[in-house]
C-alpha cells in the first residue's frame, strides 16, 4: 500500500480544551504529538493553551516540531492563545476557524473531545460527503469514546439517510499512536465514490 509523505504537511487535530480529562487521554495526546514530530508533520489546531489542545501543541513544540494555531480574535482577547505557538491565524468567527483548520491540510484527526470537537468532526464529514474535503478523516476511538457516534452513523446508513459508500468517509483507529499512520496510508476520497452515492440518493 502506498503512503503519503507527511514531511512538512499540515495535519489538523481536533480535541478537547477541557483541563479535567482523564490521564489516559493526555497520555494519548502525547503519543500523537510524538508521531506528528516523527513524521515531520505540522500540527494544525485550535490554538488554545488548555486541555488536550494545549497539551499536544506543547508536546509537539518541545519535541522540536511545528504547530500552527487558528483562533477567533475574541478568544485571543481573553488570553486563551497558546504562549509557545508563534504561527497563528486569527479570525473573526468560529466558522472561519473551522474553515482555517481544514485549509491546505493533508488530513485531520479527531481525538476525544466535547461538543466543539463533535461539531468540527461532523462538519468535516459533511464537507467530505459533498466533495469539498477529500483528505483522510481519522476518528480516534480511544477507550471506546466514539463507539456510540459510530453506531449512530451506521444507523444513518442502515435507515437510508446516508448511502453505504459514505462509510468510507472516515477511518477509525483505537489509539492516538495509530492516527498519523492512518493519515499516511489512507488515500484521498475518489470523486467516483461520491458520484456512486449521489446516483443512489
Amino acid at each position: 500500500m502506498s503512503t503519503r509523505n507527511l514531511s512538512g504537511a499540515r495535519v489538523t487535530v481536533y480535541c478537547a480544551g477541557s483541563a479535567r480529562v482523564a490521564q489516559d487521554y493526555v497520555d494519548g495526546a502525547t503519543e500523537l504529538a510524538q508521531s506528528l514530530v516523527d513524521a515531520g508533520a505540522v500540527l494544525v489546531f485550535g490554538g488554545g493553551k488548555t486541555g488536550l489542545m494545549g497539551h499536544i501543541a506543547t508536546e509537539v513544540i518541545q519535541r522540536g516540531g511545528k504547530a500552527s494555531g487558528v483562533m477567533p480574535q475574541f478568544l485571543k482577547d481573553i488570553e486563551m492563545d497558546h504562549p509557545l505557538v508563534d504561527d497563528f491565524t486569527f479570525v473573526q468567527t468560529m466558522a472561519e476557524r473551522k474553515a482555517g483548520l481544514l485549509a491546505h491540510t493533508e488530513g485531520l484527526i479527531a481525538l476525544p473531545g466535547g461538543c466543539g470537537t463533535l461539531e468540527e468532526l461532523a462538519e468535516a464529514i459533511t464537507l467530505k460527503r459533498l466533495g469539498q474535503y477529500l483528505k483522510p478523516v481519522v476518528i480516534v476511538n480511544q477507550n471506546g469514546f466514539y463507539t456510540d457516534l459510530l453506531r449512530q452513523l451506521k444507523r444513518m446508513v442502515d435507515e437510508e439517510f446516508m448511502n453505504p459508500e459514505h462509510l468510507d468517509l472516515w477511518t477509525v483507529v483505537d489509539h492516538p499512536r495509530d492516527a498519523v499512520a492512518a493519515i499516511a496510508s489512507t488515500p484521498d476520497l475518489s470523486p467516483d465514490v461520491l458520484h456512486r452515492a449521489a446516483v443512489k440518493a
